[in-house]
């Protein structure tokens, strides 16, 4: 909802794929409004549907969201997500570790 601007804040981009009538993956953006301090943009969520994983959706949709996003973008990845493979292919550098307290 925040990426669709439906709630208050800077917004940010969906972007589908589909195929007729048929969502074959999406990826939705948030812009950060915090450029001196983290990336311009986080990517929040990528989903390809199950039967067409390893069909290039994935590797489309995140070219397109880089060619159409200003500035820098920025993913958390649990580290032992194969997924980190397809993001290096098209350029991203792990950067960060996230440290957190699980209550």
């Amino acid at each position: 909802m925040y990426a669709a601007k439906e709630v208050a804040g800077l917004g940010g981009y969906v972007f589908v794929m589909e195929n007729e009538h048929d969502i074959l993956g999406a990826i939705v953006v948030n812009r950060t409004g915090m450029n001196e301090y983290l990336a311009e943009n986080i990517l929040v969520y990528m989903a390809v549907k199950t039967e067409y994983r390893g069909k290039g959706i994935a590797q489309k949709l995140i070219a397109h969201t880089i060619k159409y996003c200003d500035g820098d973008i920025a993913i958390h990845v649990n580290k032992d997500n194969p997924v980190i493979a397809l993001f290096e292919k098209q350029g991203f550098k792990s950067r960060n570790i996230e440290m957190r307290l699980v209550r």
